[in-house]
């Protein structure tokens, strides 16, 4: 009865289209559920994402759930996410994520789950890494580590929006630093982030990672552009 009045006055909505959730919907409506561009990467050999990064660093899988389109589904939800402090949809992501990475065969290995960093004076100021709830929750589904004291953003940036390649490649030069890189030697890591564009991010992150001794480094992110 409590959480029924509480429905009446604090209506649950659609974190992609706002509308009123039913009783039986959890984050976003059946209808933008089904609308959701998936990507399944991990399901095929034709994987998009993989060939980002080839000739770049040596990445052992590679995943995002979604494709990315300018004013879809997928930007109003990470935009919840990241800047609307709503951090229940990198939960719902990670969960949908790591209930589908749990029975691939490349993901049942991973050793450790590690999020792309914040720098410490963004974190102050939003409050939380919008991919740790994501992370957390695929490590869950996979029975692995979350692990977020190894990977250190450095330097602090401004946005990466509208760069060019070029600009956000050489913006990601001496980002991250690792520390502890004892916990991840000889282990397979996966490195998750919020939307992959031109890679230059998690290259930086890959690059830095692999100081590590004989560390495999796969990737899992919410979307693709």
């Amino acid at each position: 009865m409590l959480v029924s009045l509480l429905n009446l006055f604090f209506p649950k909505v659609c974190y992609a289209c706002t509308n009123i959730l039913s009783d039986n919907e959890t984050y976003i409506c059946v209808s933008c559920r089904h609308n959701l561009p998936v990507t399944n990467f991990h399901k095929t050999n034709d994987n998009a994402l993989l060939k980002v990064f080839y000739g770049r660093v040596k990445i052992n899988n590679a995943t995002a759930l979604f494709r990315f389109e300018k004013k879809g589904i997928v930007q109003h939800l990470i935009h919840q996410l990241k800047y609307k402090n709503q951090e229940d949809v990198g939960l719902f992501l990670g969960e949908w994520l790591g209930e589908e990475l749990k029975s691939i065969k490349n993901y049942k290995n991973i050793d450790a789950v590690i999020p792309v960093p914040l720098h410490k004076n963004k974190l102050k100021s939003r409050g939380y890494n919008q991919v740790e709830k994501f992370g957390k929750q695929i490590a869950l589904a996979l029975d692995t580590k979350y692990i977020d004291d190894v990977l250190i953003k450095v330097t602090n940036t401004t946005s990466q929006v509208n760069k060019s390649r070029f600009a956000r490649w050489n913006n990601s030069i001496e980002l991250f630093k690792i520390k502890n890189e004892e916990a991840i030697q000889n282990k397979h890591i996966l490195l998750v982030d919020d939307i992959v564009t031109t890679g230059a991010t998690l290259e930086a992150c890959v690059i830095e990672l692999n100081k590590a001794e004989n560390v495999t480094i796969s990737i899992a992110t919410m979307a693709m552009a």
